[in-house]
């Protein structure tokens, strides 16, 4: 791996208290590679032989199973998947494409659960990590069990809004069938669910969202940090 890509690494919540000798120790055996879009860089099922860090560029983690496909996060840089797999020395549980030109590190995971049984900050930053994951899990879990369809879109948006900075008008993060499938809804559904939330300001034409009343659309979404906030 290049010496270059080490900083961007190491800054990591997950590597930047490990000691500097068993970070270089871990780097030796990891290397670099780029991918083109639409690449599935692991399957699930397959065992876990690295942990992945995405350098640059957007993955896409997804399951599947009798035929049927969902997406089921978003993977930018910089960060780290599947740790849990990598720990644990079992199986990846999801798979993982790239939505774009990426560069991804790949981490041996022997070397990652050698370096965990030997470094204390390593180890105590990977059960943080994990603690993280797990209460996303949940958050994702109570999105999609206790809220409608039109209530789970109106949250996303509002979250999206957030992220661009609470403009009126912003773009989709990526196409609305793999929004759907995010969502947990049909596309027909998710273009359902657009329609009903047009009474409380929302717009849509092609990616570009416009929010005319975010307090109207907030009213209805009533937004939870105990759900909609990935940082707690």
């Amino acid at each position: 791996m290049p010496e270059s890509d080490f900083p961007d690494i190491k800054a990591l919540h997950l590597f930047k208290d490990m000691a500097d000798v068993q970070f270089q120790s871990l780097m030796r055996g990891a290397y670099v590679q780029n991918f083109p879009p639409q690449i599935e860089l692991i399957s699930e099922g397959e065992p876990s032989d690295f942990l992945h860090v995405v350098l640059s560029g957007t993955v896409d983690l997804f399951c599947s199973w009798n035929g049927r496909e969902t997406s089921m996060a978003t993977v930018r840089p910089v960060s780290t998947f599947i740790l849990a797999a990598t720990i644990r020395d079992a199986p990846y549980l999801m798979s993982a494409r790239t939505l774009e030109k990426s560069r991804i590190a790949l981490i041996p995971s022997q070397d990652v659960r050698a370096v965990f049984e030997t470094d204390g900050n390593f180890a105590r930053a990977i059960v943080s990590e994990l603690a993280l994951c797990y209460r996303s899990v949940i958050k994702a879990q109570k999105d999609l069990k206790l809220r409608s369809s039109l209530e789970r879109l109106a949250n996303y948006l509002l979250r999206q809004q957030d992220r661009a900075g609470q403009v009126q008008h912003f773009e989709l993060e990526f196409e609305k069938r793999r929004l759907a499938s995010v969502l947990g809804m049909t596309p027909e559904n998710l273009s359902r669910a657009f329609k009903g939330l047009q009474p409380y300001g929302v717009t849509v034409k092609g990616s570009r969202i416009s929010i005319a009343d975010r307090e109207d659309l907030s009213r209805f979404a009533k937004p939870s940090p105990l759900i909609d906030d990935a940082s707690s």
